[in-house]
């Protein structure tokens, strides 16, 4: 038999499909076929015959297909920290962590990327991404790190290389050899743009210019921040209203909230996208609707520490971009993305809109459609429609946690966490049978024990 050239060709069929698409369109036994990196047709019943030279086939019975999830905010370091000031509110939370997280150093940050990547990935996460700020001097290359961790690991990827040069004793919150100066700040986040930036369709890299939030950098590094970003056709973002005490900070030291704080320093288009906003007012989803700036809820860091409930039911009426978001694995130690899928559902119910805030199609939608359109990529993932990439999970629902659920888009939702049979990003398999295929699961659990314990005992002084 002669070999087979030319781009691979995978079946998916006998599966629900929840395509994600404008029209929600859903089919209860459907298919979907890939060809190379792309989505080739998606439709109901079995995949029609076609070449079988090269042709894989996978027989979906019981199983769900979607677009991957999509993470839209995420700090990987924070994986060495899990479980510490587990009664804070945000303020005091970084108080007591700042002194801990400024002792971390390359080693470190490569095993909590390895951490934190692989626990999404093994639960659906096919685009990933990681706001860093924290970059102690003489630490070694984080934002190489990551990305590589990032590519061994076969995810699609954000870095938003963060930054901080408000320290203590120029009126912000972190310690002052936690933070970096201004023009260091900026000279490294263009370098990284530079060295690890693509452009490209299909791109698995990208970067993003992220200075973390309003009480930890300087007007001008925001300002100077944003032309950078907007020079070099990057994204933005950054934190922003996550709880009272911020929006205190801002009126006390700018005289206006955080909204209107952040859009005089030219943080608001469809370009940037903010973390949490949960302090937000009628004019500030306004303004965030008409410049089509983009929100990652994260409503368990949200819930964790006692910030709030955002608005997302008010904020997706008014037409502002939604996507989730872990946020980091100290204030969400589960690490995973899909359970924000139930959580987000159930804690906006307790908001005043109650069992008509979100439903469980709106929720998956957050968790792929609207992460890609935070991330500016809603043309190329997000939904399952021809031409688009193959970032596919295939999730198991006919075992004992989910078989008795006829609908299956409410069973991976309401349900517990659901197995992943595969997933796949660009048409590459990244998980099968709910294992990791490029790294090891225990020896990256080995590895970020004994990191966490190596930066306990340097922050300790010992």
């Amino acid at each position: 038999m002669p070999a087979h050239h030319g781009p691979r060709r995978l079946v998916i069929e006998n599966c629900a499909v929840a395509t994600v698409d404008a029209d929600g369109t859903e089919y209860r036994r459907g298919h979907v076929v890939v060809l190379g990196d792309r989505i080739e047709s998606v439709g109901p019943g079995p995949a029609p015959a076609g070449p079988a030279d090269g042709t894989r086939r996978i027989d979906g019975t019981g199983h769900l297909l979607t677009p991957g999830l999509v993470n839209t905010h995420h700090h990987f370091y924070q994986w060495l920290t899990r479980g510490l000031a587990t009664d804070h509110h945000l303020f005091d939370w970084l108080v007591a962590l700042y002194p801990v997280w400024a002792r971390i150093d390359e080693p470190m940050v490569h095993a909590a990327a390895r951490g934190s990547l692989a626990m999404m990935a093994r639960g659906g996460v096919t685009t990933a991404m990681d706001h860093h700020y924290v970059f102690p001097r003489g630490s070694g290359d984080l934002s190489g790190t990551i990305i590589g961790a990032a590519s061994a690991m076969g995810l699609r990827f954000t870095l938003a290389r963060g930054s901080m040069d408000l320290g203590e004793s120029a009126g912000g919150l972190p310690p002052d050899f936690a933070v970096e100066s201004l023009d260091d700040a900026l000279a490294a986040t263009e370098a990284t743009i530079d060295a690890h930036h693509d452009p490209s369709p299909g791109a698995l890299t990208q970067i993003a210019v992220a200075p973390c939030s309003p009480f930890s950098v300087s007007t001008e590094l925001l300002v100077r921040g944003a032309e950078l970003a907007r020079s070099k056709g990057v994204r933005l973002h950054t934190h922003g209203s996550e709880t009272r005490e911020e929006d205190s900070f801002c009126r006390e030291r700018f005289g206006m909230g955080p909204t209107d704080y952040l859009a005089s320093t030219g943080w608001l288009g469809e370009d940037v996208w903010m973390a949490h906003c949960v302090w937000m007012s009628d004019a500030d989803i306004d303004a965030f609707a008409r410049t089509r700036t983009g929100v990652a809820h994260c409503p368990s860091s949200n819930a964790r520490l006692g910030a709030g409930i955002a608005r997302v039911p008010d904020l997706l009426a008014a037409g502002v971009p939604v996507g989730l978001g872990v946020d980091g694995t100290a204030s969400n130690e589960t690490g995973e993305l899909h359970t924000e899928l139930r959580n987000a559902l159930l804690v906006n119910r307790l908001g005043p809109h109650q069992q008509r805030a979100l439903g469980v199609r709106q929720a998956l939608r957050l968790g792929t459609y609207g992460g890609a359109q935070v991330l500016g990529r809603a043309a190329e993932i997000g939904s399952i429609e021809p031409g688009k990439l193959a970032d596919l999970v295939l999730w198991r629902l006919d075992t004992l946690a989910h078989a008795s659920m006829a609908d299956p888009v409410a069973a991976l939702v309401l349900g517990a966490p659901a197995p992943v049979t595969l997933s796949l990003v660009g048409g590459r398999p990244v998980v099968q049978d709910g294992r990791l295929l490029h790294d090891d699961e225990d020896a990256i659990a080995r590895t970020t024990r004994e990191q966490a314990r190596r930066l306990t005992r340097i922050a300790a002084g010992d």
